[in-house]
């Protein structure tokens, strides 16, 4: 892997895919897979009618449908950040009993055109979740606190966030 310029990405295999196949700009696709997030002993979210955001050396992030989550665990925050790709985002947090995790999840209330299809749909960090799955696989969270994306086997790096990939 180089410090600056483009890492020598992981060849796939066959079922999987590299980070690096994946497009600039992002875009987002339906996905069939299941998918669900866990925390402080609740299932917050669990849906087969997800998005997944695919962008160059990003595993996937993937958004939830609001009608799929436990809105009475989610309590709307005031911080708001801005995507180049998607819009602005407002925040989530998601309290069980006494547990919260602050700013934890995300969405859009009008994202760009290309991203309209997932308008209110959630995306959680999985690194402030007790557990988040893609059809069953426990996934592992991207590497650094800014990025949310979803690791699973079949999806190969590196990844944007690991130590050294500043100037990616």
């Amino acid at each position: 892997m180089t410090r600056r310029g483009r890492p020598q990405a992981i060849p796939p295999g066959p079922g999987q895919e590299s980070v690096w196949d994946y497009p600039r700009p992002a875009i987002c696709e339906p996905t069939p897979k299941r998918i669900q997030v866990v925390f402080g002993g609740e299932t917050v979210a669990d849906t087969t009618e997800a998005y997944r955001v695919l962008e160059t050396s990003h595993p996937p992030g993937y958004y939830i449908p609001p009608t799929d989550i436990r809105l009475d665990l989610m309590r709307e925050e005031l911080r708001r950040s801005f995507c180049e790709w998607k819009g602005q985002a407002r925040y989530w947090s998601v309290v069980v009993g006494d547990r919260v995790a602050q700013n934890a999840a995300w969405s859009y209330a009008d994202p760009s055109p290309a991203f309209r299809p997932m308008k209110d749909y959630v995306s959680f960090y999985p690194a402030m979740m007790d557990a988040c799955y893609v059809d069953g696989e426990k996934i592992t969270p991207q590497p650094g606190s800014f990025y949310g994306g979803w690791i699973t086997s079949d999806v190969l790096g590196p990844f944007k966030g690991e130590p050294g990939t500043e100037f990616w």
